[in-house]
């Protein structure tokens, strides 16, 4: 079970006092520099711009400013933490990545404020108990645990105050506020990121949609025992509370211990519904964040959280992707070109070293899917090739071109199911998930 949080501070819901926390944040960075400058002239040496900005020291205030401001601006910083991780400082990134699960919650008063306006002042008189203390608490919003007057035990989700109203200024405050801080390396282009945090968070803020999306998994998923999806409780669900019912199980990650046939089993069944998602369903979760899975050790079920990120994949997307992954198991370079020219990574403008350059990542992320038997995802370093490869295409200074944002998604949450994998130390027998869908 989840370890209750204890209530923390108030959100800062207007515009102004959102900004005024940002520039308490630059200002607290700028005064860790003159103190770190004036540590190291004491040591009779010469400080260096870079070195001062980037310390640890620094990237703590960026994280527990974000952790209070949540909505948008702590988005910003879980994705560098996950998208950028290996490209920053272990320190830094180990200090970032409190982000993913880490945010300071509402204290009662303003939970109740929220909860008064979704549901008008008598909602108490629908439960038999409600728990102020949220279970968790996330980017734009908190759960708590509650129990309704006919018995069933509910988990709600209660947005930020402000969020909605604040997504595009807070992106791109805080990444602005980032770079000027010196904790992103000068090479690391975040414009892709920041664009697709603001496209994800509009779309996460709307729980109504997330809802619905929810159901929509909840029916694809009927006959797969394997997995479990909270039932939505729509007459207390709103655009700004989001009420299911209770689901336990343990956090994902916290399997590395298990045997080696249940981290297998897991990691198999998370790999083979993004595939599913994608070529099956049309409809992708693109969050890989780790917090959106948990494991029932009774039931042996995946449970499958927070649908916020959903997006749905057109039927022409997804032929071109398979296009790719056949031209890719098949070793046809052409097949795949025509099929990446047609999803937009390239034009025909493109130069052609770049083009094999792309055609090579593509290649190598399908590695595990011409592997004979399973692909031992833990003694695999294919997530640094991988990143390897796309920083070197990145420091070209003639390829400017950037996917499409299905595409940028799509990465992103297969390229989490592979680190989650890893993690586990799983072996996966990929080639047989993917024949399943041919």
């Amino acid at each position: 079970m989840t370890k209750p949080l204890v209530p923390g501070t108030a959100v800062p819901a207007g515009r102004w006092s959102r900004m005024a926390r940002l520039g308490s944040l630059a200002t607290g960075v700028a005064g860790g520099m003159l103190a770190e400058g004036a540590r190291q002239l004491a040591q009779g040496k010469r400080p260096v711009l870079g070195n001062l900005l980037l310390t640890p020291a620094n990237a703590h205030r960026v994280a527990e400013q974000l952790s209070k401001l949540r909505g948008a601006a702590m988005k910003v910083g879980q994705l560098l933490s996950m998208d950028a991780g290996d490209l920053l400082p272990p320190e830094i990134a180990a200090i970032l990545s409190r982000l993913r699960s880490d945010a300071t919650p509402m204290p009662m008063s303003q939970v109740v404020s929220v909860l008064d306006a979704g549901w008008g002042e008598g909602w108490r008189h629908q439960f038999r108990q409600f728990s102020f203390t949220p279970i968790a608490a996330a980017s734009i919003g908190q759960v708590h645990f509650a129990q309704l007057k006919d018995g069933r035990d509910v988990a709600i989700k209660i947005q930020y105050p402000g969020v909605r109203q604040s997504i595009d200024s807070d992106v791109d405050n805080v990444a602005g506020l980032l770079r000027l801080s010196g904790l992103l390396p000068s090479t690391l282009d975040i414009a892709p990121l920041m664009a697709d945090a603001k496209l994800q968070l509009h779309e996460e803020a709307d729980y109504l949609c997330e809802g619905r999306y929810m159901t929509q998994f909840g029916n694809l998923l009927a006959g797969a025992t394997d997995y479990a999806v909270p039932a939505l409780v729509p007459e207390l669900t709103s655009a700004s509370v989001l009420t299911m019912t209770r689901m336990n199980g343990v956090p994902i990650e916290s399997m590395t211990g298990a045997p080696q046939e249940v981290r297998d089993r897991i990691a198999t069944l998370l790999i083979g519904l993004v595939l599913r998602e994608l070529f099956e369903f049309h409809l992708i979760q693109t969050d890989p964040n780790f917090a959106n899975y948990r494991y029932d050790t009774v039931t042996a079920q995946v449970i499958l959280l927070d649908f916020g990120a959903t997006r749905v994949y057109p039927e022409e997307l997804v032929t071109q992707f398979r296009a790719i992954v056949r031209g890719a198991l098949a070793g046809d370079m052409d097949a795949m070109d025509t099929a990446a020219c047609a999803i937009g990574y390239y034009d025909t403008k493109t130069a052609a070293h770049h083009r094999q350059a792309v055609l090579a990542m593509f290649a190598q992320a399908c590695e595990p899917l011409r592997s004979e038997g399973p692909y031992d995802f833990g003694q695999s370093d294919l997530a640094a090739r991988i990143r390897d490869a796309g920083l070197a295409l990145g420091r070209e200074p003639d390829f400017w071109h950037t996917p499409p944002a299905a595409a940028l998604f799509l990465h992103r949450k297969l390229g989490g199911v592979y680190l989650l994998a890893a993690r586990l130390q799983a072996r996966v027998d990929m080639a047989t998930l993917i024949r399943g869908l041919w």
